[in-house]
């Protein structure tokens, strides 16, 4: 078995680059309104002193999101945490002082949020942001989720306007997208956008 180099530690790279999964995360790293998102939370959230101590609310939240944009179950985002480092740099985890939320925890946030109808509420704000910004969540998995430019139209080929599309300005360029879709309570990713011609 060959010794391991300071490669496999961070920032002794030689050969690397963002990956497409690192890109999207910093992209919304800088968008979503965190200490906003986690004041709506915050009144609902369990306090320390009742039992084991809580996690973070910031760092659940971002495990939410995270499960939610890459489709995800609540195992498949525990073991993701530990097998892909920009999920982990994302969520600000660092196995070396403490293990990732597990998925019964993030399955518990996820009933609190469904229970106080807070799911819905954050993911229509993350969609306004990303159309307002002149971007989109395109329906994707772990592999493909990115974001992308959307084109400057509402209509279709019969020069009508779509009812499900919206639109929004940034500067002097027009931008349109669908809203979140959300079924049966439980907030679901904005949808992959139909082709539309330009008008």
């Amino acid at each position: 078995m060959k010794q391991m180099t300071l490669a496999t530690a961070k920032g002794f790279e030689v050969h690397g680059r963002a990956t497409r999964k690192a890109e999207f995360l910093a992209r919304m790293e800088a968008l979503v309104p965190w200490a906003q998102f986690c004041a709506v939370i915050e009144p609902h959230y369990p306090k320390a002193g009742n039992g084991r101590p809580p996690v973070g609310l910031e760092r659940m939240l971002r495990m939410y999101l995270l499960a939610n944009w890459f489709n995800l179950g609540d195992e498949a985002c525990e073991d993701a945490l530990y097998d892909i480092a920009a999920f982990r740099d994302f969520c600000r985890i660092d196995l070396g002082r403490e293990r990732a939320p597990d998925a019964t925890t993030l399955l518990n946030f996820r009933h609190l949020l469904e229970r106080h109808q807070l799911g819905a509420v954050l993911f229509a704000k993350v969609g306004e942001l990303l159309l307002a910004s002149g971007m989109k969540l395109s329906g994707g998995t772990i592999v493909d989720a990115t974001l992308i430019a959307a084109p400057p139209s509402t209509k279709n080929r019969e020069q009508s306007r779509d009812p499900e599309m919206h639109q929004s300005k940034k500067g002097n360029q027009w931008y349109f997208g669908m809203k979140l879709q959300h079924r049966g309570g439980q907030s679901q990713r904005l949808g992959t956008q139909r082709q539309r011609d330009r008008g």
